[in-house]
């Protein structure tokens, strides 16, 4: 299990094209990953999820991935997020 703590630097925070981004990115690994933010644990492989976390910008949150491919999904995640998930 690898995480990280993140900022989210994306000015509207995460709706529905970013939150898509996200989990789009994050379906292409095989191993569980996770956004806990709040108290509140969300699946990041699932664009509905991350919208209802309810996260704006300049919020942190922590990002969990677990399984294989653990550290290059937590990478490619971390990628997407620091340049305002423009992908």
């Amino acid at each position: 299990m690898v995480s990280r703590v993140l900022t989210v630097m994306n000015e509207e925070g995460f709706h529905i094209r970013t939150a898509a981004a996200l989990a789009g990115a994050m379906g292409r690994y095989p191993c569980r990953v996770s956004i806990i933010f709040n108290g509140n644990e969300y699946d990041a492989k699932s664009t509905l999820n991350i919208v209802t976390a309810c996260i704006k910008c300049g919020n942190d949150f922590e990002l969990v991935c677990d399984g294989e491919q653990e550290a290059e999904a937590l990478e490619t995640a971390v990628d997407l997020i620091q340049t305002g998930l423009s992908a």
